[in-house]
Formats: C-alpha cells, structure tokens, sequence
C-alpha cells in the first residue's frame, strides 16, 4: 500500500523508540473545537467492509477512488471507484489476490493500481488467511511488499493493461498532473543486482529496506530511479505543477521517518520535517505552497495530520485532535476540501472521512499568504515607501525582496522567476507604467531548452562486453539520439582538423582516412607536449563539440572520446552537461581508458604508447582499429520550459499607442536558483544551496526600478518633455543564454505591429528564417532608439564600466556630459559586440547601446553574491546615471546613430578559445586602462590562491608572456599545460612579485 504499507514499519519502529517522541504532550487539546478551525462539517464518505483508506479524487472531483477490504472470499484490498454525484459504486480491481495504491489518470479514462492477480499462487495465499482467521491464529495486520505486485491499468472498457515486469515489489504509484508520468516506488534493484551476504538475509526480513523510488512514462517505458540510500522510500506524489516529487524517507534502522520533495530527474532534494518521530503520507495543496502528512509525534498509537511549508520553512501546523489513527491525507482538487482515513468511527475501524478545508487560516498559521497578492503587496509597499531621489535604502528593498529565500534564486521557469517579475510587473504598473507584453499584459512569455537528462535506455557494448553508464561510458549531452548496431572503429589520435597559418604548419588527425560510416576514437583535449606557441594555436580546435563536427562532416556514424594515459585531466569521462540543449548529428560518447584498451588489438599497440607517440604534436597515420566493434543505444530527453519577461511602456504623452522610436532599459530578473546546472561556480559544500544573485542580477533590476520611478515622477510633474516612449524590460533566461531578450527582439515586431520596419532582401529574410528567426532580421533602428543595460552594479569599487561606448559616436560625450551631476569615476569602454548580457540582442539588431558593470568578483555565481556586500551607495549612483542619460535620450530632438567602433580590439573576442586550464583567478573588469590584468579576486582553493596571488594584484607575466590586458591573459592561458608549473608575475602596490604557478584541470 502507498502508505498502509508504513504500519508494519510503525509498529515495528515502536519497540525500539521510547514511549513518547518529541513534541507536544499526547493527552493536550483533544477536542473537536480545535480540530474544527481547520476542518469543519467532517463525515464519514465510507462505510462497508472490515476497513477502508487512501481515497483518492479525480481532476473534477466527481468520483473517488479507494481501496477496501470488503469480499468475504478475499481478506486481501480490492479496488473501487466512487461516483460522488450519485454514490454509484464500482469495483475495478479483478478481485483476485492483493492489490493497492490506486490512482485516477488525469483524463479520467483509466484508473492505476498495484496488484498481484496474475500470481497463479494468489488465490491460495487469500485461502491461508481466511483459515487462520476462521481458526483464531490471524497474524497482527502487516504488509509484506510482495514481490509479485506490479503495476496495472483498468480502462474505461474493462481491460487491464501491465505496465510493470521486474522482479520486486512495484507499487505505491501516481500519475504526473499532465497524466504523461508515472512515479512509484520499489526494491525491484534487490531481485536483479548483486547482494552482500547481510543484505541477502536482510531481503528475507525486511523487504522494505531496498525499496527506492522510480519514475517512468505512462506507458512503462523509460524507467529511470531517483533515490538510492539505505532505508525505505516511499509514498510519492507528484507537486500540482508537476515540477517535484513529495515523500517519506526512513531511517535506516526503520525508527523514524521524515518529509522530502526533490524535482523529478531526483536532483535538489530537500528535508522538510525534523520531529524525530514516523512522518509519513504527505500530499501537496493544489496551491503548491504547503504539505499536509501524518505524524505520531503526540504517541505511537496516536497518528495526527499537521501541515508544513514547501519551503521547509517555520515549523509544522498541528490539523487534527482526535486520539486514534488520522492518516492518508489529501486536498481535492479544489484545494477547499481534505478527505482522509481514520478509526474515529464507531467500531474503531478505519475508514473515509471527508471535510471542508480552511486554507486562509492554515496560511496564517504557516505564515503564507497568497503568492501573488504577496509579491503585489510587496512591491506596492515598496513603491510607497521608496523615493523619486536615487537612494541606498531604495536600491537596498528592491535587493532584499529579490534575495529572499522563497524566490530561491529565481531561476528561469520556476515559481521564484514568476514571483519576482510579479513584483516587478506590479511595481511597474504602481508607477503609472501600461502593458506592453503579450495580449495587453505586462509579461512577455517565451520558450526556452531547459535541459536534458540521460534515460535508462542507454546501453554500449564493445565486443560482447557491456558497459555500465557513468561508470564505464557516457553519452555527451550533445550526441544524437539512436540506435547503432556493432559498427567498427577507426582512430584518428587527437581529432583535430587545423588549417595552416603563416607560423604553423596545417594539423589534420583525419589525413587519408575513411570514417564514412564509422565510430571515430579521439584523444580528449591536446596533444600534451607541445610548445605554448603551438598550444595556442590547437586549442581552437580541440573542444569536443568541435572535434564531432569535424567527425560528422567526414560522414561518421559517431565519436568516441578518451582521455588517455598521459592525460591530467580529473576524471577520465566527460562530464553530462544537464543544461546542454543543442547537439550534433551523430553520436557522441565517452568512454574509461579501460573500455578503450579493450578497442586495441595487439598489432595495434597500447594505448599509452599510441597517446605517447602523438603528445609532440606529431602526426600519424589513423587506421581501423582490429579490436571489437562497439553498439549503442542513446536516448537524451530534452526539456523545454517556460519563462517570461516584464514589458511596461511609459507614454511620451497621453496616446494609448506607442510612440516611436521608444528607448529601453532593462535588467534580468533571473539567476541560477539553486545552481544546478554548469554556469555555477559554488564549492562542493555550497551545492544545492540558494544563490541569491545579490550583484547578479538583483542590483540591476533595483537601479532599472529607481530609473523608472524617478521618470515617472518627473512626467507627473510635468518636468519631462518626452518625444518619445520609455519602454522598461526584466529579462528572463539570460543566464540560460540570452534566451528572453533574444525572443523579445525575433518577435518584436509580432508585438508591435505598427513600429516602423526596416526592410532587408529576400536572401538576408532566408537567411533568417535558416537560423530559426520567427520574424526577419532587420535592423531595429527605426523602431527602438537606444537600450540601456544594468547587470551587476552592485559591487561599485573604483570605476563604474559603461561599455557599448562604441556603439553610437555621441556616446562618449553623452555619457561624460550626464555624469557631470553625479561624479562617478567611469571607465568608458567601447566593447559592444558579444557582450555577456542581454544588450547583445539589441546591438546585433543595429540599435545603440550602453551597459553598465561594476566587475567581477569572487563571489560571482555562487550563494556568496548576497545582499550583504552590496555598494548601495554605488549602486544609487549607477541608478542616477543612467537615469539622467535616459531622460537626455527621451527628450533629445534627435536618436543616436548606430555606428560601431571597438576601437584595436574590434576583431577579438574574450575568450573563444576552448580553456582547458584552469587558474581560479577573477579578472576585475572596472580597473581601467591599467596596464596588465588587475584582478579582484582569486577562487579559495584555486591554483592562484595556492601560488600566493591575491585580489588587487595586477597580472604583468604568465609563463614567459608580457600581460597588458584581458586578450593577452586568455591567450597566455590557453598555452598552459595542466600540471606543469610556470611563472606568473604580479604587480602588488609598487611591488613586483614573481611567484609559481600549477594549473589544473577544468574538467
């Protein structure tokens, strides 16, 4: 049973746990007045059989499904569906053997439970208990996680459909609110791997040990496990969005249990409860905010249901004060009604009690309001509080609401993003601000790939020897999906095709060779020994992306990537880039330098001595390799989500249509939640924690709302003579990839279909439309003025950065003229191309545009960016800025022109090297024109802070090379060799310090 199983383990846990878990005294506030502030005019829905439980509803709460004991014939649960219309009822299950756990699919057209049936023992186990019964001996009620229980749907027409074979129990399953997943739970691993001598007799004593969760499609394909500890996991459901699992997780020793939610790959798990006592059968609110569970904290013969927060926040809510079993909760869809199981009855025997729920009182009581009144509460008692002056305390409310830990980093897709560009919207709207997102509203939602995760279809085999996934090989997040049959192998050393330069000689791994049809095997990275100069100019070429595509153009089947013996990379298989969302179109493998000697015949030689041989840059011959031919089976399921940005437009006057060209300023709302995926830098003890992106991107959104403020104040003080709309945008998706403001620009003119239009030819439209554009590409000029940027402004030190100088040929003089006022130290910067941040959209569209930073830090993607350490004062300032310069571009006669200049460095790009080592240094992008690389900080366990570089210091040498800035940096670390120690050279005060350096690994 989902969670009836749990008694055998309660009973079980009660002789070895004192008479009186933790919490409140067990005789204290049993009363029904207590009980009815939460759940009024309860009565009991069921009534037949020795005892009913786990009523379950469907999605229009018309009919129930639960399970009873109620055939004379079977002492065992049936299944049977309610109609709550009419009281019909139905039994659904066969009626033969045991069955649990039922669940009604989203549709409504099938109803899914657990059952034995088809054991052709089943029938006899039913008559062996009716006899001990009939004879007195009846064993106390217990639960025995039969192996044979597998998963079944009944359909509307009768028929039942298996959806489980494995050995083991599989039970205790729910389907996902869009009824395409199915999460259950089972010790199906125990019956297939292989055991200890303990957990063999364990086995035989305690079933529920091994059980783990699992989660598959509706169809029973594509299961895959979530948990794997010591213990019984069970009794999962699904979160009302679909987006986390809720459950209860044993203790090993079985004695006590407590609350859990992870999301559904089985990543960011999270402990809800801590009572020390059994906490079993939570079951989310519709609402998503809270959990209700059972506990026995009040006595082990006492079971009561209380509430906790999602977030795990305060402490649980105490709902039920009746002596006796309460347990088994659920809301029914509404969210207005509880049903639950109990012995409250007259004959102490348990059954289905149904009562009205009082969700505000239980909001109060957990300190919960509803979400979006809370966000628009929030930012209108901001906007209340706040001045039109540019302020600390003003910067500083708008980080701290941002910051807060129930937005958890708000990441793009996730109720955090939506809470926080609530706040935003409706800070906006405060101000006087209209819609301009989609269909009239503030928001402008947009797609974006939010992810992938490997499947359990994945398989290899070299020769008749499988491999084991993560352990032996791994698919690259970029590889292809399908299914290659034994194919044979060619090796073409480092995979690398370098065309020749005036000081290099051409580098082609792929010379006279045919992979047509083929697995290509690739040394990982560079060869190891070559001279910096040459290291340089390979390492272009040498990112395993790179090296597929060079694979794929020659016709291969896929590539094989390993590491060698003479590498220094950490570990030996790639790591699956989860946030990956692209690929190639071939697969793409990584495999143990183990699995790859096993592809070396003798005549081919070692692969040490292979690796060796090419690690001087040297060229050889590739060859078919004579050893076993290599099958796979790939399967990556990638994922989409759905974000959204914030659009309001303040009118030049009182026309309800836009007035063009408008200018933009905007931030990101986004960050990395709690960093699951590459972009965060955190230590290993920081994982999973909430990275509040204080600097990142909070201070940017609080400076784009005081801009705002200050420009609608100074309309409704007729101080503003605007010739033009002022359009403000919190970007979503741009730690995902600029993915936000991206869509906003390739659906521009789907939003405002009367902004005027640049038209380009039809070669540049199909050009376009090859790259995935919704609408052509022309420039935006004519329709946007200027965007101005703020991301990161919050660590203000010397110099604020306004890059994008050279955009626009009044910039600079702009700029300069603006800050007169204000008195910042700028750093005026003409980078406007390939910008890390949303401004590149704009920029690539031909519109001018400003940016501002106040660099780097140490803290920089990790839950150390906290509010803190913020420069409010900095920050105020920024704000003030870029609001003067804003107010010039909207009252100004005529709109900057768009014309680029980057100054020497125009053509260069920091960094599109591939970087393989790695110095933990953190470049401080506000020095100025200094020169060499002044660094704000260093990584703590990096190898720089190992060599003794401190922030501050100003980088002049590395490994022989002359440092003057941030291009001659990356070009001097992409020449290092990991493990070989070098000279680097520092500049601290007035003081050279020449100083030993080891890079390491980024991999």
């Amino acid at each position: 049973m989902r969670h009836a199983a749990s008694l055998l383990i309660l009973t079980f846990a009660a002789n070895f746990l004192s008479a009186q878990p933790p919490g409140d005294d067990p005789s204290a506030d049993l009363s029904p007045e207590k009980e009815a502030e939460l759940i009024a005019e309860a009565r009991q829905i069921t009534f037949e059989g020795l005892r009913a439980g786990e009523g379950y509803f469907s999605g229009d709460a018309k009919r129930m499904v639960f399970q009873s004991e109620r055939d004379p014939a079977n002492p065992f649960y049936q299944i049977f569906l309610m109609d709550l219309e009419t009281g019909d009822l139905q039994q659904v299950s066969p009626g033969q053997g045991k069955t649990t756990c039922a669940w009604i699919h989203p549709d409504g057209d099938r109803v899914l439970f657990s059952s034995t049936h088809h054991d052709e023992t089943s029938v006899a186990k039913q008559n062996e208990l009716l006899e001990l019964r009939r004879t007195g001996k009846q064993p106390r009620y217990s639960w025995d996680y039969d192996p044979e229980f597998e998963l079944y749907e009944r359909l509307d027409d009768g028929s039942y459909n298996r959806l489980t074979e494995a050995v083991g129990y599989d039970a205790e399953a729910s389907y996902s609110p869009d009824g395409t997943q199915i999460v259950f739970a089972s010790n199906r691993a125990a019956y297939s791997g292989s055991l200890s001598p303990r957990e063999t007799e364990l086995l035989k004593t305690d079933k529920s040990y091994f059980i783990d969760l699992y989660i598959m499609d509706a169809d029973g394909s594509n299961v895959r496990q979530l948990t794997d500890v010591n213990g019984y996991d069970g009794g999962p459901f699904f979160s009302p969005d679909g987006n986390r699992i809720c459950w209860r997780r044993f203790s090993e020793d079985g004695t006590t249990a407590e609350i859990y939610t992870m999301a559904t790959d089985g990543t960011d798990v999270r402990r809800l409860t801590d009572i020390g006592a059994m906490s079993w059968a939570p079951f989310y609110h519709p609402s998503g905010d809270y959990l209700i569970f059972t506990t026995n904290r009040h006595g082990f013969g006492n079971f009561e249901l209380y509430c906790v927060r999602a977030d795990g926040e305060g402490q649980p809510v105490r709902v039920t004060y009746t002596d006796g079993f309460d347990g088994l909760p659920v809301f029914l869809p509404g969210g207005d009604r509880i049903a639950w199981t109990s012995n409250r009855t007259a004959e102490k025997r348990s059954q289905i009690f149904l009562g009205n729920w009082n969700d505000a009182e239980i909001r109060k009581r957990l300190g919960l309001t509803d979400s979006q009144d809370a966000d628009r509460q929030a930012a209108l008692s901001a906007a209340e509080e706040s001045s039109p002056q540019f302020t600390p305390a003003d910067i500083a409310r708008h980080v701290d609401y941002l910051t807060r830990p129930e937005l958890e980093g708000r990441l793009t897709g996730t109720e955090g993003e939506r809470r926080a560009t609530a706040y935003v919207a409706a800070y906006l709207e405060s101000l006087g601000f209209v819609p301009a997102g989609e269909s009239g509203t503030f928001f402008d939602e947009f797609q974006f790939p939010a992810g992938c995760s490997l499947t359990d279809k994945n398989t290899t085999t070299i020769g008749d020897q499988a491999g084991t996934l993560n352990e032996d090989w791994r698919p690259l997040s970029f590889s292809a999906d399908g299914q290659i049959e034994p194919t044979e192998v060619v090796f073409a050393g480092y995979g690398m095709r370098v065309p020749a330069s005036e000081d290099s000689a051409e580098y082609d791994s792929y010379v006279h060779l045919n992979v047509a049809n083929r697995w290509v095997m690739v040394f990982r990275d560079l060869p190891q020994d070559i001279t910096p100069e040459r290291r340089q100019q390979l390492a272009r070429y040498s990112s395993p992306r790179r090296k597929a595509t060079f694979a794929r153009d020659l016709g291969a089947k896929g590539i094989i990537f390993v590491a060698g013996p003479t590498s220094k990379v950490q570990n030996e298989l790639i790591r699956f880039d989860s946030t990956a969302s692209a690929g190639v179109s071939i697969a793409a493998i990584t495999i143990t330098n183990e699995m790859a000697a096993q592809l070396l015949s003798e005549s081919d030689g070692d692969l040490k001595e292979q690796q060796s041989q090419l690690d001087d840059g040297s060229l050889a011959m590739g060859y078919i390799l004579e050893g076993a031919k290599v099958a796979t089976t790939i399967e990556i399921e990638r994922k989409t989500g759905t974000g959204r940005n914030v659009i309001a437009r303040l009118a030049a006057g009182d026309s309800t249509s836009p007035t063009y060209p408008f200018v933009m300023v905007g931030a990101h709302v986004d960050h990395l939640g709690r960093g699951s995926g590459s972009n965060s830098l955190a230590k290993d003890d920081e994982r999973d924690l909430i990275h509040q992106g204080a600097d990142d991107n909070a201070s940017g959104v609080a400076a784009m709302l005081e801009i705002a403020q200050y420009l609608a104040d100074e309309k409704r003080a007729g101080r503003l003579n605007a010739k033009r709309d002022l359009v403000v945008a919190g970007w979503s998706g741009e730690e995902l990839g600029l993915f936000g403001s991206q869509a906003f620009i390739e659906s521009f003119h789907t939003l405002y279909p009367d902004a005027p239009k640049v038209e380009i030819d039809e070669e540049a439209e199909r050009a376009a439309r090859a790259h995935g554009m919704t609408t052509n590409a022309a420039p935006l000029t004519t329709a946007i003025a200027a965007y101005l940027n703020l991301d990161m402004v919050g660590r203000m030190r010397e110099k604020l950065v306004v890059q994008g100088i050279g955009s626009s040929p009044k910039f600079e003089s702009l700029v300069n003229r603006r800050n007169v006022p204000v008195g910042l130290s700028l750093a005026l910067d003409k980078t406007s191309t390939r910008l890390p941040t949303d401004a590149s959209a704009f920029v690539a569209r031909d519109v001018p545009i400003l940016s501002a930073f106040t660099g780097a830090h140490e803290d920089y993607h990790t839950p150390r960016d906290t509010k803190e350490k913020l420069n409010y004062e900095g920050a105020a300032g920024t704000a003030r800025l870029f609001a003067l310069i804003t107010r010039g571009l909207l009252t100004d006669a005529d709109v900057p022109e768009f014309k680029l200049d980057e100054g020497e460095k125009q053509q260069e790009e920091v960094p599109r090297a591939r970087l393989t080592a790695y110095l933990g240094t953190v470049p401080d992008y506000a020095a100025g024109k200094i020169k060499g690389l002044k660094l704000s900080g260093v990584a703590g366990d990096g190898p720089a802070a190992k060599a003794g570089v401190q922030g501050g210091d100003v980088i002049i040498e590395l490994a022989g090379k002359k440092i003057e800035d941030i291009y001659d940096y990356t070009y001097a670390i992409e020449a290092l060799k990991i493990g070989e120690e070098v000279g680097i050279t520092v500049k601290r005060g007035d003081k050279e310090v020449p100083l030993k350096i080891t890079p390491s690994s980024r991999d």
